[in-house]
Parts: C-alpha cells; structure tokens; sequence
C-alpha cells in the first residue's frame, strides 16, 4: 500500500519523468559526439542529471520537459565526453585532452603569468590538477575533471582553472591565509545553492565563465593590441578619429588629406583586417575555436573601448603623424 502511494505520488512521477529525459538527453549527446568513447548512456545520465539539479531544478523544482531537453540539447557533447572518459580512466581520450588544449592552457598560462618559466610550470601544474594527486574514498583520482558540467566550451572552463589556480599560488607564495570568503575554485563549482539557475526564458548565470570571461577579455585585450601595433601609423589615426574622437568619415578623411569614399574604404579594410589578424593570434597560440573568438568579439570587445584608446595613440610616431597630416 505505501508503495503504490510512492509510486503514484507527484514527487515519484516527476522523479521517474526527469530520469527518462537524464537517459534520453544521454543518448542525444552521444550521438552527436564526435567521438563517444565507448561511454554508455548510464555512465553518462548521472552527470547530466547532476548539471541539471544544479542549474535547473534547484531554482526550479517543476521545470518543464521543454525546459530540461532544451538545457541538456546545450551541453557541450564533445567537450563533455572527452572528460567523462578521462575521468573512467581513458587513455585515448587523455591524449586527445592534451593534444586540443595544450595551446589553449599555455597560452592561459602566459597570461596569468609573470615569467614564460611561471608559465611553463603553471601549465604542467593544471594536467596534475585536472588529473587528480589524491585518492577519494573510492579509490579515484580526485581531479578537477569532475566539476566541468558541459555548460559552456571546455576550451573557456580551462581558462578559468588556469586563472584560479594562479590565483592560489599566489596565495600560497605570499602566505595569505585563504579566508572562507574567498573564490576557491572548487567551491565556486559546487556552489549551485548560491548561484542563480538557468531558465529557458532567463538569464544565464553560469559560475564556471565567471573567471573564464575575465581572461578571454585579457587574451583578447593583447591580441588586439598585437594587431593595432601592425598597422601603419595612419590606419591607427584614422581608427582613432572614427571611434575614439568622434569625428564623422568626411572629417576624418579632411584630416588624412582624402575623399570622405576613401576613407570609408580604408576604415572597411582596416576593421576587416583587425578582426582576422586578432582571430588568427586566438585560434594559432591561444587554441580558441572559431566560435569562441565570435562569442569573444560580440560580448568581450564592447567593453574594450575605453582599454584600446592608448593602444591607438601610444606611439609618439601617431600623434607627429597626426600633426603632419593636420598641419
């Protein structure tokens, strides 16, 4: 008799229902893996089924179907793959780890370090830690493998650990004493009660980017200024009257001495050039992806501008130019 009021209760048809679209959504992602690893949808569900309490159902106990298949049909598969069988112990997908995002975490490194012998050392620290230097009760590695979700690109969480785990050798090096405050990166990940959860028609708010997205705009930030550096004198004074002072295209012309069409033209392939010149630094040394240099070019660069003004004007050749042409 309590058994089939358990069974019939609303509390046990939601539990079975969210189960069956945890095994469901597994088998999605699996098929649309590059390659699955020979992972199971059981040994995949578990996972999925935890992202979802964390960011879905905690906030939302009753979310609806739409809702979670819509969330799980997000989650990165190959990202989430390739980690949940490092995690089983998995050699082929350990290699393949380190093959895709060795750039990815050197060039982190670079950025969160002082010295290229802090990086180099930074970034052999991040594969122990990803792999695991103690034992847990049950007898695995204790990695911070476990803590990536599927949420967003792999190649973004693997920034944030960078960044975190700079952080704390920091820490460690100056003798602080770590407060309960602070961000320590494990209990950034686990903290799903303190953090607002994904809705289909809210705002995402993802802890795991939170670090990630500071230092994508750091890498972007230098990226961009590598390229800014390439151009000649006149391009960068032409970017700087056109975005940074405000003139129209016919004065900024007057002041290069052309036809305002002439200046329309450069300021076209100056911009065009900008861009691939800052995504080919990404992608090459920095190991993004194409898609991450998008997200990186309509979310990061908005907030750049008052950072890229001095990079236009930092030479003392640009402003004599300017001079010059005014003059």
């Amino acid at each position: 008799m309590v058994r089939n009021l358990l069974r019939e209760s609303p509390v046990s048809e939601l539990t079975e229902r969210n189960d069956n679209l945890f095994t469901e959504g597994a088998r999605r992602l699996l098929e649309r893996a590059t390659d699955s690893y020979s992972l199971t949808v059981e040994a995949l569900s578990p996972r999925i089924g935890a992202t979802v309490a964390k960011y879905i159902l905690h906030a939302e106990p009753n979310a609806s179907s739409a809702v979670i298949v819509e969330f799980i049909d997000q989650l990165q598969s190959d990202d989430l793959c390739v980690i949940l069988a490092c995690e089983q112990g998995h050699q082929k997908a350990w290699d393949d780890l380190v093959a895709r995002f060795s750039a990815t975490v050197r060039s982190a490194a670079r950025s969160a370090s002082q010295s290229e012998e802090g990086a180099e050392d930074l970034a052999q620290s991040i594969w122990a830690e990803l792999h695991g230097l103690r034992l847990r009760a049950d007898g695995k590695l204790a990695g911070k493998l476990a803590y990536y979700s599927g949420r967003g690109s792999l190649a973004g969480w693997l920034r944030a650990v960078v960044a975190q785990l700079a952080v704390d050798q920091h820490r460690k090096q100056s003798r602080m004493v770590q407060t309960e405050e602070d961000a320590d990166f494990d209990r950034i990940l686990q903290r799903g009660s303190e953090e607002q959860s994904w809705s289909g028609h809210g705002a995402v708010v993802n802890p795991e980017l939170a670090v990630s997205q500071k230092l994508a705009g750091a890498e972007l930030k230098q990226a961009l200024g590598r390229a800014i550096k390439q151009l000649s004198a006149e391009d960068r004074l032409l970017v700087k009257l056109y975005y940074f002072d405000g003139l129209r295209l016919r004065e900024a012309g007057a002041v290069l001495g052309v036809h305002e069409a002439t200046a329309s033209r450069r300021l076209t392939r100056v911009h065009a050039d900008l861009r691939q010149h800052v995504e080919r630094i990404l992608v090459d040394e920095g190991g993004w992806s194409k898609a991450e240099t998008e997200r990186a070019f309509s979310e990061v660069a908005l907030h750049l501008e008052a950072d890229i003004e001095p990079l236009l004007a930092s030479e003392s050749l640009l402003m004599s130019n300017e001079n010059e042409i005014a003059g």
